[in-house]
């Protein structure tokens, strides 16, 4: 079990430092129904992430390591395929960064963040962490990481929570802050919230090359 959780702790981290998804839950604390939507987002996000998990180890279903303890090849394969992804993706980030004193533009959604009701805000946390095309690739490659080890399923499925539960520490820390220090916490958040946003896509082109960098390591070792 503790190498599959070493094996997609790196994915997870990715995950929880991914700027859109903490953006909006900071949004969603200024809301009248802050609470409750925030709550909700925290919870659809670790739903998706856990489904879209499941569906991962499902698939893979019996084919783990080779005889000889290594990754089975399909595993490898995957690793440089989502590589690739990840280096378009971050090109695309860095290509459509700001420029300097230019305001970053967000997502349209967050426009209507206002009118959300809790279940809006629960599908939201879903769609963001299961669809959303970067988070998704992370939550894949961390499933797959999960699934190549020889750990037993219900192993897995114990390193797939702590997986779930790291990912979101990213949008559960706006949402502690804003329940353990009340109208103290409203000056952090939106500090936070513009340093994020001015930073949007540095961050996550960063976070995409240091994945594909991790990925193509891990497959050339095992293919090799």
């Amino acid at each position: 079990m503790a190498d599959a959780i070493g094996q997609s702790l790196s994915f997870a981290v990715g995950v929880a430092i991914s700027p859109v998804p903490i953006i909006g839950v900071v949004l969603m604390l200024g809301t009248p129904r802050a609470r409750s939507n925030g709550l909700s987002f925290l919870a659809g996000w670790i739903g998706g992430i856990a489904v879209v998990g499941a569906v991962i180890l499902v698939a893979a279903g019996g084919i783990g390591p080779t005889d000889g303890g290594q990754p089975a090849d399909w595993v490898s394969v995957l690793k440089l395929l989502l590589a690739a992804v990840l280096v378009r993706v971050a090109f695309r980030q860095w290509r459509g960064r700001p420029r300097e004193g230019a305001e970053p533009e967000l997502p349209k959604w967050m426009e209507t963040i206002d009118g959300f009701t809790a279940a809006k805000a629960g599908g939201f946390g879903v769609l963001l962490a299961s669809i959303n095309p970067k988070n998704l690739l992370l939550v894949v490659a961390g499933a797959a990481a999960i699934a190549q080890t020889d750990a037993s399923t219900g192993d897995q499925a114990v390193a797939l929570a702590v997986f779930a539960a790291v990912a979101s520490v990213g949008v559960g820390t706006p949402l502690a802050i804003y329940l353990g220090m009340g109208d103290r916490a409203d000056r952090i958040l939106a500090e936070f919230k513009g340093w994020m946003g001015r930073h949007n896509a540095a961050i996550m082109a960063a976070i995409c090359l240091i994945i594909a960098a991790k990925l193509v390591g891990d497959a050339l070792s095992a293919l090799g």
